[in-house]
């Protein structure tokens, strides 16, 4: 009898890994037709949306602006919030919020994910910070200071939510290259910070490693404790294809091996994308990429709504 359950439960385990296996964006190339035709260079491909650039003025429709927590009022230390050309102050109707972190060497100006996913529609996008605390500044490489960014973060999201009207229960954390690493390293540092969000965009790289911070964070047990915060929260896993044909897939492959063995009930979505450049602006080109991360999205709020799973 112990056997038997034994083997029951390996069963599915294995069962539920090769389930989460097969993708919600595998699944958009099946049912809706999708085909990712390979493309050389996607800074070639025209943009059709133009973000909108960071400006001191007030906060309205259709506009990216500064905006400081009380603390920071007089420093150069900021986070950038874009509001939908839909926004309307004190309407009462509560929007989804994407929050973002940059690459290095991005600064928010070029951090363009939320507001291309959402199409600069019915989403609040914020650009955060990784905060430099001698210079009371943001910093291009890596995280500043750990606990300083953090805390920003933690403070900065509730502020925004009310605000702007943001909804509480729909916040995505998305990021590209370092931001990528940051939805995890940064979004499930610990308890308090996990429960803002409920989802993630990960585009290139993951917190799979060791890749920079204090040594007690970046230690196999502490990528893993992360992980764990995650629970069955949904997230978007993508990353460039590699040049060469038959190591395409390389990346996503070993990420997928990585959170099948250690979160093999996690509610990941993988793709390998059509062009090898390390790139941001994808979002920003009408290509079925962002079709596909859209569609994901639209699913995550969609379930949130119909209180499928607990998001948080």
């Amino acid at each position: 009898m112990k056997l038997n359950h034994l083997f029951l439960k390996c069963l599915l385990i294995i069962l539920l890994a090769l389930w989460t296996d097969r993708t919600l964006a595998e699944e958009a190339l099946v049912e809706n037709k999708i085909v990712l035709n390979a493309i050389e260079d996607i800074r070639k491909v025209p943009a059709d949306l133009v973000c909108p650039q960071i400006t001191e003025n007030e906060s309205a429709p259709g506009k990216r602006v500064k905006d400081y927590l009380a603390e920071y009022e007089d420093t150069d230390l900021f986070h950038a919030v874009y509001l939908p050309s839909s926004w309307q102050k004190n309407s009462g109707k509560k929007l989804p919020v994407i929050i973002e972190y940059a690459g290095n060497g991005y600064s928010a100006e070029r951090s363009v994910l939320g507001f291309g996913i959402s199409g600069g529609k019915d989403f609040i996008c914020v650009n955060m910070p990784f905060v430099n605390k001698a210079k009371n500044a943001s910093t291009s490489s890596w995280w500043g200071d750990l606990e300083t960014t953090i805390a920003y973060c933690k403070k900065a999201v509730p502020e925004i939510c009310k605000k702007y009207g943001g909804d509480e229960n729909q916040v995505i954390l998305a990021g590209f290259s370092r931001g990528s690493i940051a939805c995890n390293y940064i979004g499930l540092h610990d308890d308090e910070i996990s429960k803002l969000w409920c989802g993630f965009i990960c585009h290139s790289h993951y917190d799979e490693r060791a890749w920079a911070g204090p040594k007690e964070t970046i230690t196999p047990t502490a990528r893993l404790g992360r992980l764990k915060r995650l629970g069955d929260r949904p997230q978007f896993i993508s990353h460039e294809r590699h040049d060469v044909e038959k190591h395409k897939n390389s990346a996503i492959e070993a990420r997928k091996a990585y959170l099948n063995k250690h979160h093999p009930t996690g509610n990941f979505t993988f793709l390998t994308m059509s062009f090898p450049q390390h790139n941001v602006e994808w979002v920003l080109k009408d290509i079925p990429e962002r079709t596909m991360v859209r569609q994901w999205l639209d699913g995550v709020l969609s379930k949130i709504n119909e209180k499928q799973f607990n998001p948080k």
